[in-house]
């Protein structure tokens, strides 16, 4: 899976609330919501403007109405360097950890 689009992210508002996956949602923790991705998928994050790059994981889901590919969370959006612009083009893909 590899897909290119807009990044938004979440902070303060939802800190503490239940995620569709029912995790507390934690603004300081590498999580995302997505449309379709299953919970617990490991996804590298690639802001396309400054090629800096996070992992998150899944634990929520988004309307399949939004235009928007991800919501990350505030720590994601602040290390990929998005925080103030509020939206970034980024590229998603899935980080499959090595086999032991």
């Amino acid at each position: 899976y590899c897909a290119n689009g807009i990044a938004s992210y979440y902070g303060r508002a939802f800190q503490g609330r239940y995620t569709s996956s029912g995790e507390r949602f934690d603004m300081n923790k590498y999580t995302a919501a997505h449309k379709s991705l299953p919970f617990g998928t490991w996804l590298i994050v690639t802001n396309l403007k400054n090629g800096k790059a996070v992992l998150v994981k899944v634990n929520d889901r988004m309307p399949q109405s939004n235009k928007r590919e991800i919501d990350l969370s505030y720590i994601a959006a602040r290390d990929l360097g998005f925080v103030s612009a509020g939206l970034a083009h980024v590229q998603l893909e899935i980080y499959l950890p090595p086999k032991k």
